[in-house]
């Protein structure tokens, strides 16, 4: 077989871009050739982070078996990568692959795919609705009807996502789940030590995200006037809400227990994970599908406090009273009751936690699911 991971943008930086690079890297690493295209803005320097060996062309050789090749994009409109060069790219190569997996959303990836002319078997995977480019949405309905019913395989990251999804009522007889999975994350104890020290007898709370409305990180910051003083809570991430949310922790007499760390990088990001007792995951709307930072925190036997958001897998990934506790989305009270409840009971979610994540989330059972729906269709 021959695959072709479609989608996205590099860098490697959200889920879907992390979830096509791993299968990619995973796969091929099995002796199985599978390639990966997306786009990338002539300014994007390569991450160190990631594997491989970047070409003159820009593109990543990731072993014999697959390469990430990377587009040239002209520009981003509506979070979505204008780039001609994928579409020339795949009309092209349209013949060097037996399948070829799409990841949704992405218009750009599915217009490529529809003017290529691919005969092959399509195996769509959808990660989310459009749910806040409410205009794209409107534009990219026609394409996203024909790719659903091009498809062979629609693939979820919950089954909980899959039947609430209106876009694809209707087609569940061909839709299946495969949850996401990863390597799980190494922390260095120094590291976390290090974290933990600047918040001496604290128990600490940590989210990590983008700064963005979704999130609902005010909610989670006027949780803290719910829980006693030695409750520390530390946010990673940065976005255009950063001063609003500074505000708000000036204007709540918070600045002592709530500590902005803004971007954290992919080398200190296992090291929070370590040191903290419990991952907080407060988003308030259905943008958050799945919560990968759910699954990196369960990784190392870290229970989770999250929402649940009618019509996300949130609150299938972090499965309640077993990894940790979920609640009803922007209420401040129940996120502190449930952070208070998990710590009541902590050796109890710490060990359900680190279960759940080998059960359901790691990399190779991805992969194997993956592979097996591949082998059906070859």
């Amino acid at each position: 077989m021959r695959i072709l991971q479609l989608g996205k943008f590099y860098p490697i930086r959200g889920g879907v871009e992390k979830v096509m690079w791993n299968l990619t890297r995973g796969l091929s690493e099995r002796g199985v050739h599978c390639d990966m295209l997306c786009a990338r803005l002539p300014e994007e320097l390569a991450d160190k982070a990631d594997a491989g060996i970047e070409d003159p062309d820009g593109n990543f050789i990731l072993n014999p078996q697959g390469t990430v090749f990377c587009a040239k994009a002209i520009t981003k409109k509506a979070a979505t990568f204008i780039s001609p060069a994928m579409i020339s790219w795949l009309h092209k190569h349209k013949d060097d692959y037996d399948i070829i997996h799409i990841h949704h959303p992405d218009p750009m990836a599915a217009l490529a795919l529809w003017l290529s002319g691919f005969r092959g078997k399509v195996v769509l995977h959808w990660h989310s609705d459009i749910v806040s480019q409410k205009f794209l949405l409107s534009l990219y309905i026609p394409l996203q009807k024909w790719l659903v019913r091009r498809a062979d395989v629609i693939v979820g990251t919950t089954p909980s996502y899959i039947k609430a999804s209106p876009y694809l009522a209707g087609l569940q007889d061909k839709c299946t789940y495969v949850p996401i999975g990863i390597k799980p994350i190494v922390f260095s104890q120094t590291g976390a030590d290090a974290i933990r020290n600047r918040f001496p007898g604290k128990t600490i709370l940590l989210s990590i995200g983008r700064l963005v409305p979704y999130k609902g990180y005010s909610t989670l910051i006027r949780a803290m006037k719910f829980l006693p003083e030695q409750y520390q809570l530390i946010i990673g991430g940065d976005g255009p809400l950063k001063k609003e949310l500074e505000d708000l922790i000036d204007t709540e007499g918070l600045r002592s227990r709530v500590a902005m760390e803004g971007y954290v990088s992919d080398e200190t990001l296992p090291d929070y994970y370590g040191a903290c007792d419990i991952f907080i995951l407060s988003s308030i709307m259905k943008t958050e599908a799945f919560g990968i930072v759910q699954i990196e925190a369960m990784s190392c036997g870290k229970p989770v406090v999250a929402t649940e958001i009618p019509g996300s897998g949130v609150s299938w990934v972090n499965e309640d009273g077993v990894s940790g506790r979920n609640v009803s989305p922007g209420d401040s009270e129940a996120l502190a009751a449930a952070a208070e409840d998990v710590m009541n009971n902590y050796r109890t979610f710490s060990d359900g936690s680190r279960t759940r994540f080998n059960t359901w989330f790691t990399e190779p059972g991805m992969i194997n699911s993956i592979l097996k729906i591949y082998e059906s269709l070859a």
